[in-house]
């Protein structure tokens, strides 16, 4: 009966003890600062070069239409005078379709499921989870509790350098790219001895 009492009080005493340590090792956070990081990765880079041509290009081409109803508006009100009742209805009309398939084309282009969203995605997406992915091996190594990204919304008010990942996350990326590329270099040689001996 005695034992059984000194047992669960041991029990007792060691798992206040793991609490009391764990208690004051304290909550290891770290930090990382994403534009940083994507600004320093070169297949980013690239992708963000790419989305801007393309933003650039769907501006014009919404631009170019803008002004062509322009034209079409100063057209119709200098004809005016000299059409019908029912013509101008008819030309109004048209201009009220070509406005509306303006409006159409910006939700294409630039809208929440639009053109730029899904470009955004395809080109963007992969690095994003590419840099998480390294956060989270880095912070399962380090045994970090938390990480908090410097340039999102989450207020960060102060935070000491030592604590600071971004430079762990870009060097791994790089070395990770690096080793990529050789492998890549490897396969191009491969083939090419192989076409060769055939």
């Amino acid at each position: 009966m005695k034992l059984g009492k000194a047992y669960r009080l041991l029990i007792l005493l060691l798992f206040g003890c793991s609490s009391l340590l764990t208690a004051q090792r304290g909550a290891r956070v770290g930090y990382v600062d994403m534009n940083v990081i994507l600004e320093n990765i070169e297949e980013y880079s690239k992708a963000s070069v790419l989305l801007d041509q393309n933003i650039e290009k769907w501006k014009k081409e919404i631009e170019l239409k803008k002004i062509q109803l322009k034209q079409y508006e100063d057209q119709l009100n200098t004809e005016r005078i000299l059409l019908t009742p029912e013509l101008i209805k008819d030309r109004e009309l048209e201009l009220q379709d070509y406005a509306t398939e303006i409006v159409n084309l910006q939700e294409l282009r630039f809208g929440p499921k639009g053109d730029l969203f899904v470009q955004r995605s395809k080109l963007i997406q992969p690095v994003q989870d590419q840099v998480l992915t390294v956060v989270k091996q880095i912070a399962e190594e380090k045994k970090y509790d938390f990480i908090f990204d410097r340039s999102s919304s989450v207020t960060l008010l102060y935070s000491a350098k030592i604590y600071d990942i971004s430079d762990l996350v870009i060097k791994r990326i790089n070395r990770q790219q690096r080793i990529q590329n050789r492998k890549d270099q490897l396969e191009n040689l491969k083939s090419k001895a192989d076409s060769l001996n055939n």
